[in-house]
């Protein structure tokens, strides 16, 4: 008689997807373990292409403009624009609402504008002209604008002589008025000034903090590296730094630099000046990463194995923490835009004829003006959004970047 064998459970082996998956992440570098984690952080990754879109627009603000930022100062010579000297007509008119469908058909359009003058108050306002429609298009020819970053004083293509009259969006008569996002007080185009404006407020955001991470990791890692007297010193410097109020020194520098006072220097002077008041936060960063690390294993193998120190900091120590630096970077960038723009609304930073968004928000900085005139509010609308994104930019690489996150 044989006893029944009873059935054997079948051993549970790990899922050959699971195993894949954990190899995968076994073998993986750093950054792409970083990148994996920020994928996962949605309104990050919709922050990062807002941004990318923000500096594409920026970098090609002729294209994306319909019209030149100040036609009255081309930078192409013996140059008017058409419709140049019906520009004066439109002297803060407000927005020209965009109608997409004519006649059932995709084809947009706007209508213009003729004053009327109010019988009760005397004051003459802007009523729409329904007998002038003017067609709108896309890739359409208009003012002659120079290819590159000439909105920033100190761009290196400014010597590069390259035109082009061909607008993303806009008129198709470029004698036509157009102003979707209103005018200001001469009768330009606020948004073509704000394209133009976005090149200098977010470069300068770019410009300080790369200066200001070189400078924070240069002597932050020298303090926490060495110590010592010159720690001390280091540590006592950034405390005066920081000791320092931010509307005293701005009212100094107000009366140290002329109001005549080339705009290169100028733009110059507010990066320098924005990086050194804004390295002391990542040197100290810096200098408790290089206390810590100073004294791990590896680093003192390297030591003994005569490795010299320039090597181990370059290939080891910074490399160890550049995720942190890179999103540090991100989340001071939006400090530097802000820093600009306060500067250049309280008169005290860039002045015309460099557009920014704070000389253009210098320009609502009476009460009347903003109730009247509540488009001129609008460059404060694009700092707000750039910040925000930054933002949540910045926090989606901190959480990546963070191991115990």
């Amino acid at each position: 008689m044989t006893v029944p064998q009873m059935p054997q459970p079948a051993a549970t082996d790990v899922p050959t997807e699971l195993a894949e998956t954990e190899t995968r992440f076994e073998v993986a570098s750093q950054w792409q373990l970083i990148w994996w984690k920020f994928r996962k952080h949605r309104l990050a990754v919709i922050s990062l292409w807002v941004v990318v879109a923000l500096y594409i627009i920026s970098f090609f603000a002729g294209f994306f403009a319909p019209k030149t930022a100040d036609p009255s100062n081309l930078q192409t010579p013996r140059y008017t624009p058409p419709g140049y000297a019906e520009q004066s007509r439109y002297v803060n008119a407000p927005p020209m609402p965009i109608y997409w469908i004519d006649d059932g058909v995709f084809a947009p359009y706007v209508y213009g504008y003729k004053k009327s003058r109010d019988p009760k108050t005397l004051e003459e306002t802007f009523v729409i002209d329904y007998d002038r429609k003017i067609k709108l298009g896309f890739f359409v020819r208009g003012d002659i604008y120079m290819v590159g970053l000439h909105g920033i004083p100190i761009s290196p293509l400014n010597n590069l002589k390259v035109t082009w009259d061909v607008h993303f969006f806009g008129p198709i008569n470029p004698a036509d008025p157009f102003y979707p996002f209103g005018a200001d007080d001469v009768g330009r185009d606020m948004l073509s000034r704000l394209i133009y404006a976005s090149q200098v407020s977010l470069s300068v955001g770019l410009v300080g903090v790369v200066l200001s991470m070189l400078l924070g990791v240069f002597l932050g890692g020298l303090s926490g590296l060495i110590g010592g007297w010159l720690d001390n010193l280091i540590q006592r410097m950034i405390e005066i730094l920081r000791s320092i109020p931010d509307i005293p020194l701005w009212m100094a520098l107000a009366v140290a630099v002329p109001p005549k006072t080339d705009p290169v220097l100028v733009y110059f002077g507010i990066t320098i000046i924005l990086s050194l008041l804004r390295w002391t936060d990542m040197a100290r960063v810096v200098r408790g990463r290089f206390l810590s690390l100073r004294e791990e294993d590896f680093i003192l193998a390297a030591k003994l194995d005569g490795v010299p120190t320039r090597r181990i900091v370059m290939r080891h120590m910074v490399p160890s923490f550049m995720s942190h630096i890179i999103a540090s970077m991100t989340l001071a960038i939006p400090g530097m835009i802000l820093g600009e723009s306060a500067l250049s609304f309280l008169g005290i930073g860039l002045r015309a004829p460099v557009v920014s968004w704070g000389v253009m928000l210098n320009k609502a900085i009476n009460v009347a003006d903003i109730a009247q005139l509540p488009w001129m509010l609008l460059p404060g609308a694009a700092i707000f959004i750039t910040i925000l994104v930054y933002n949540f930019l910045g926090d989606g690489l901190r959480d990546a970047t963070d191991p115990y996150h």
